[in-house]
């Protein structure tokens, strides 16, 4: 994340379904220290038995892959862009056809809610209906995929859709495309986008 501009500092969590439960990041160590013995194992429950504290965000990490079983992965960031417009409370519109990654017409901004609360998973999980990523409010973005490699490009073009947008806004007027195009683009998308290799026999 650090390394594509995504995040900065110990900011930022990631997670990953696993088995019964999900591997998490810790809080507060630096990427650049972080070893996989360092990734914490946590049950549903939020238990888990580790020397290091979990991500303070691992409840809507949590609540993410219990709502969504098609989400295997989930990346959360304050990439500036992004930040940016949650810190306006905008959610961004179809100005640019790869719109379709987020599933939808819009990247919503979901409502302000403290960092870690249950208040909090329950706007993500608002903001996140059948969308692919959203924008949390005075905070940063979130992004989801089946597998963490698609959520981290997920999550790049979240932030690069922002720059667009953010530069757009300071050129002139965006023209929008509509429901119908973006519907059609989504669904073109089934098709497009990040590949994967075809699993071996």
């Amino acid at each position: 994340m650090n390394r594509q501009g995504l995040n900065q500092g110990v900011a930022g969590n990631i997670s990953v379904r696993w088995k019964n439960g999900l591997l998490i990041t810790p809080s507060g160590l630096p990427y650049g220290e972080m070893t996989p013995d360092d990734i914490i194992f946590m049950n549903m429950d939020g238990s888990y038995d580790h020397d290091l504290a979990a991500s303070s965000e691992w409840r809507f990490h949590r609540d993410i892959l219990l709502e969504r079983p098609e989400v295997n992965a989930v990346v959360h960031a304050h990439p500036i862009y992004c930040t940016a417009f949650a810190i306006c409370g905008m959610e961004i519109p179809a100005a640019h056809y790869m719109i379709a990654v987020a599933g939808g017409p819009t990247i919503r901004c979901a409502r302000y809610a403290s960092y870690g609360t249950p208040e909090l998973s329950v706007a993500v999980l608002e903001a996140l209906a059948d969308r692919a990523c959203a924008l949390l409010a005075n905070h940063g973005m979130i992004a989801t995929g089946q597998d963490l490699r698609e959520a981290m490009w997920v999550a790049v073009e979240l932030e690069t859709l922002c720059k667009q947008y953010a530069v757009a806004l300071q050129v002139g007027t965006p023209r929008l495309l509509d429901d119908e195009e973006v519907a059609k683009t989504v669904e073109k998308f089934k098709n497009y986008g990040l590949r994967r290799r075809p699993r071996a026999a």
